[in-house]
């Protein structure tokens, strides 16, 4: 499989174009997005990985809570910058959504017992992953956000097979 040379490019301009991209990749994240080569009704595998880069206040937390209200996360979705990880079960399908802004070291991580929750069969969305160096598997899906006037620009790169079937099934956004 080839991954596509440049990432997808969208432009954010407020918090309601966020959730808009938010409820864009949920059924994607659920499995709701065909099999490669499929034809008929969604087959794709629920979970995945997601790495969310970008400086402080680019919007990484705020596409999470959106992504998993999305998926269908009720009550509370707290960031976890101080307690590391916020877990979630909808339809027996876990969320686990990281933040390693405050590593200082590339091992804490696994020292910490994550690397066990980095399933296949689970939504892992994890902020800040240079803070764990190259010791993280690869994600399916790396989002950048950057800073773009009042918004935001967003570049999604597929980096597994997986990647590359949510941006193919990425539905467009309605302007």
């Amino acid at each position: 499989m080839t991954l596509p040379a440049k990432p997808c490019e969208i432009f954010l301009p407020d918090e309601e174009a966020t959730v808009a991209l938010a409820q864009r990749l949920a059924p994607l994240l659920l499995g709701q997005a065909p099999a490669p080569g499929a034809t008929g009704a969604p087959q794709g595998a629920p979970g995945g990985r997601i790495h969310l880069r970008g400086d402080l206040g680019a919007g990484k937390t705020s596409l999470v809570r959106a992504l998993l209200r999305a998926c269908g996360v009720s009550g509370r979705i707290k960031s976890p910058s101080y307690t590391l990880l916020e877990s979630y079960n909808v339809s027996n399908l876990y969320f686990y959504h990281f933040d390693f802004y405050r590593f200082s070291d590339a091992h804490e991580w696994r020292d910490a017992g994550f690397g066990e929750l980095l399933a296949e069969n689970a939504v892992v969305l994890i902020e800040w992953p240079e803070q764990a160096g190259t010791r993280l598997p690869p994600p399916d899906l790396d989002i950048l956000l950057e800073y773009a006037g009042a918004g935001r620009r967003a570049w999604l790169s597929a980096c597994s097979e997986k990647g590359q079937l949510w941006l193919t099934h990425l539905p467009p956004l309605r302007t």
